[in-house]
């Protein structure tokens, strides 16, 4: 299958009952771009990633124009887990593999700084965005708890991050679940309103000068001997550097924005329900610290309350570009089967959409040429790294390009088939990896 624009777009329909949309307050749509314009730096995506290095960039004095195909944090940034997580989807093993321990040290401890980072935003711009700190990992078979077990301890004696485990019954001072053999509690991560976060960083990077034209998708981006020039259907941008940050949404711009790049990500979708508000004594007694919740499974199920006390629940993905069918259905028995208490409350949401992967689930930064940056493949820890991102990529730009090269230096495997066949291939690899999930 060929990826097209109208393919990729997120389900208008099923967005329309988007929680994080109905309890955010967006403004009016701004103007897509008119006529011809120069910057500094040209921004193409105003997601996470590319607000966090808009708002760097102008804080060093620049320039920024940012584009959207469509609106402010529209894609991933605006519809997901809301989990700022530390590490990485691929955990430390191609770090550890491809750049030695001490590199792959200073990734994990940037990790850490990401979510210092998402602080430090939220008080320095007055960001109102449900912030709550405290993750819980769980396992739901004894094959998977040994796993998570070994994994914890490693991560404990190799970097530093200490988790209160469980096992057995004492699981259930965590989660009231009968369905997990195994936990590990860990106090830096957590979650908030991702919608109303990306919108605060969109704030704060205007009020820095950004200039953010929305419904503006790039028909072709190209490198000149002075910098480089995106096209737009009404006009042109041109500037000294350009930071790509649209990650699987890039379809969305148009085949002339970076191809180069284009088959190392492979959009999934991913999906979300959310309950009516619940009473606050049975919040306490299923997740009594509050904590964001995943576990271990390859396609996993992961999980929150809001600040409404709903539950937040995510699990169902897909690996075509339809959305799954009955899919409240199937995420309501999946959340009735770790919370059985559950089973009858009301949905009153559901949404969905793709975010990006890479081959190996760790970040994909790097140049296309000297002026061109590019930010992708968060696969599923963008809450935290994306700002993490945006910050490496403007201190490159600005001529420090010290930490960013240390995750450019990861090499990324384009995803196998092609074209036509990558979206069956990854699909047909998902059931293996589905099927051992339920073996355990």
């Amino acid at each position: 299958m060929v990826f097209k624009p109208s393919l990729l777009k997120s389900d208008t329909q099923l967005n329309q009952r988007s929680y994080y949309e109905a309890s955010a307050a967006r403004g009016p749509a701004l103007p897509p771009l008119q006529g011809d314009t120069q910057a500094d730096v040209l921004v193409v995506g105003a997601g996470f990633a590319g607000l966090s290095a808009a708002l760097e960039l102008a804080q060093r004095g620049l320039r920024v124009v940012a584009l959207e195909a469509d609106r402010i944090c529209s894609g991933a940034s605006g519809r997901n887990g809301g989990q700022a997580i530390v590490g990485f989807a691929s955990g430390q093993g191609p770090f550890e593999q491809q750049l030695g321990r001490e590199d792959a040290r200073r990734a994990w401890d940037m990790s850490l700084q990401a979510l210092d980072l998402i602080d430090q935003r939220i008080a320095q711009h007055s960001i109102d965005c449900d912030r709550v700190k405290g993750y819980l990992y769980v396992a739901d078979s004894p094959g998977k708890a040994k796993a998570l077990l070994a994994d914890l301890e490693a991560q404990e004696r190799d970097y530093g991050l200490r988790c209160e485990v469980a096992t057995g019954a004492e699981v259930q001072r965590f989660i009231g679940s009968k369905r997990y053999h195994a936990a590990g509690y860990e106090r830096l991560s957590g979650h908030l309103h991702p919608l109303k976060y990306g919108l605060g960083l969109a704030r704060a990077a205007q009020g820095l000068g950004v200039t953010i034209h929305e419904h503006t998708p790039v028909r072709s981006l190209a490198q000149t001997s002075g910098g480089v020039v995106a096209h737009t259907a009404q006009g042109t941008v041109r500037a000294s550097h350009a930071v790509v940050a649209g990650n699987c949404t890039l379809a969305e711009h148009g085949p002339g924005v970076l191809p180069q790049v284009h088959p190392r990500i492979m959009p999934v979708g991913t999906y979300i329900i959310g309950t009516a508000p619940l009473a606050p004594e049975l919040c306490q007694r299923l997740i009594p610290n509050r904590a964001a919740v995943c576990d271990n499974n390859f396609v996993l199920d992961y999980f929150r309350f809001s600040a409404d006390l709903r539950l937040l629940f995510g699990g169902r993905v897909s690996y075509t570009t339809m959305t799954p069918p009955r899919l409240q259905a199937v995420m309501q028995q999946r959340m009735a089967a770790i919370f059985p208490e559950l089973a009858s409350v009301p949905v009153e949401f559901v949404w969905g959409g793709f975010v990006d992967i890479s081959m190996n689930r760790a970040p994909d930064f790097g140049r296309v040429g000297k002026n061109i940056y590019y930010l992708q493949g968060f696969s599923g820890h963008g809450v935290a790294l994306t700002g993490l991102a945006g910050q490496l990529v403007a201190e490159a730009v600005a001529g420090q390009a010290g930490r960013f090269d240390v995750f450019a230096r990861l090499k990324h495997r384009n995803f196998p088939g092609g074209p036509m066949l990558r979206t069956p291939v990854l699909a047909l690899g998902m059931l293996w990896h589905r099927l051992r999930d339920a073996l355990g």
